[in-house]
């Protein structure tokens, strides 16, 4: 009897050691590709918005580590070689864990807007070829006259294979179409990385055009931001994290996202979706989506709304 106690003792710390031993590995590895993700944003002045507000400056100035709300803006990269390329998506999130709630909108890449530090109104999607990620960001800002916090920058080509470390998304289709050799039925399916990619892209086929097109890729975030969350398998952590690795940039901070994973994840129990209104029009040629400042007024209000912790 002493002998069979014995042995499983020594089993039971052996695996208490392999256990911490795979515990410092997987933390060391997430540190790893924290660090080798992160770039940080060029110092800026204050948009006079943000400081005349002491709302939005206390917002500017969110700390993650208090539980406090904050803004993150995604931006799908359509990457060329010799050239910087054009942001393909662009996704506000509001994180709110006192609601346990994300809010989350497109941003239509048509849409025309002041160029922040290029002195143009253009296409949106135009800031990330003229001034890269901080322009993108200051763009933004300007349009909804409301701070991001954060940004999260993914190669689409390497949005896919990020997908496929996921083991691929759900997604309910609503209307049957071909794109890209892709066939997509209605109704209830389940991409690998380049056929969410198609999903995502198609918009000339949709009667909603980019508006159609702009649902499909929240639907798409929101079972990647899903599946991130539950990620269960040593498998998956490894290959996920080589992806994000030579695919994604931020300047979200390594300890930053541990907060997030430990604090936040599971608060995160409802994604809410809106869409920003506006009109199509061809100036000089060129087809740009106007918004009004009374909807651009109207996204603010919610934004400021589902940011407040006092009224959750």
């Amino acid at each position: 009897m002493r002998k069979w106690l014995k042995i499983t003792g020594t089993a039971l710390v052996s695996l208490t050691v392999l256990a911490g031993g795979y515990g410092i590995y997987v933390y060391q590895s997430v540190k790893a590709t924290a660090e080798q993700i992160y770039e940080q944003r060029e110092p800026s002045s204050l948009p006079a918005f943000i400081s005349a507000d002491p709302v939005l400056e206390e917002i500017h100035s969110a700390d993650i580590d208090q539980r406090e709300s904050f803004t993150v803006l995604v931006l799908g990269i359509d990457e060329r070689p010799n050239d910087r390329g054009r942001s393909d998506a662009m996704i506000m999130l509001s994180v709110n864990p006192s609601k346990q709630s994300i809010l989350m909108f497109n941003i239509p890449r048509d849409t025309r807007t002041l160029i922040v530090g290029h002195g143009t109104e253009d296409k949106i999607n135009h800031a990330y070829a003229f001034g890269g990620i901080q322009m993108s960001v200051r763009t933004v800002e300007e349009l909804l006259h409301f701070p991001v916090n954060y940004y999260i920058k993914v190669n689409m080509e390497g949005f896919a294979n990020i997908i496929d470390a996921l083991g691929g998304v759900d997604v309910d289709n609503t209307i049957t179409f071909n794109y890209e050799g892709h066939h997509f039925k209605e109704g209830s399916l389940h991409l690998n990385g380049q056929e969410a990619l198609a999903y995502s892209r198609m918009r000339y086929e949709d009667p909603r055009g980019d508006l159609g097109r702009n649902s499909r890729q929240r639907q798409i975030v929101k079972e990647v931001l899903k599946n991130a969350l539950d990620v269960s398998t040593a498998f998956k952590l490894e290959t996920l994290l080589k992806e994000v690795g030579t695919s994604v940039k931020t300047d979200i901070r390594f300890d930053e996202m541990k907060t997030f994973v430990t604090e936040y994840r599971q608060d995160m129990k409802k994604i809410e979706q809106v869409e920003i209104q506006g009109s199509g029009q061809n100036i000089g040629g060129i087809w740009y989506y106007n918004v009004a400042d009374k909807e651009r007024e109207r996204i603010h209000e919610l934004l400021k709304e589902h940011m407040d912790r006092e009224g959750s």
